[in-house]
């Protein structure tokens, strides 16, 4: 089995789901009955950076609101799906699109949804409150909760790896 550090160097591109991962698990309810997400700001800059920084981003969520979507393609990431029950084939087609092997993917999940994809790549990663079944697939568990900076950890491990942290952020 490989080790984390060393796994680093092998990711080519990351995809993350929401709810979770990128919004906490709590989540308040507007009036008209679609959940309001919570959204990391240190998650964010850490996105649009990898972006910048030539990285496949996608958004992989079973959830399907407009603000989800919104977000994610104002940090620049082009590749976002909402509304997916299924995650295993979007991603899959996905990996097609941009020419990647699933060897090369970091991918951050927290739930039973989120099995199938985390079962069949090289990276799988999740927050600290994952469930269990996931927590057990993973080749490093955030210290970090869904919605609280969980993203951030594991790419900026990347990042570093990389040698492309700390580098001038001016764009």
């Amino acid at each position: 089995m490989s080790n984390f550090k060393e796994d680093l160097m092998k990711v080519k591109a990351f995809a993350f789901d929401v709810d979770g991962v990128l919004s906490s698990q709590i989540v308040p309810m507007h009036p008209s009955g679609e959940p309001m997400r919570t959204a990391n700001i240190k998650d964010g800059f850490v996105i649009q950076l990898a972006v910048k920084l030539g990285y496949q981003i996608a958004i992989i969520t079973g959830g399907n609101t407009e603000a989800v979507r919104k977000r994610y393609l104002n940090l620049g990431v082009q590749d976002v799906y909402t509304g997916v029950q299924d995650k295993l084939p979007v991603f899959e087609r996905w990996l097609i699109k941009h020419g990647l092997s699933a060897e090369n993917v970091l991918y951050m999940g927290d739930d039973l949804p989120d099995y199938p994809i985390m079962n069949s790549i090289g990276i799988p990663v999740c927050p600290n409150d994952a469930v269990e079944e996931i927590k057990g697939l993973c080749k490093y568990i955030s210290h970090r909760n869904g919605g609280e900076g969980c993203v951030r950890d594991v790419m900026e491990q990347v990042l570093r790896a990389h040698g492309k942290w700390g580098k001038d952020y001016t764009w």
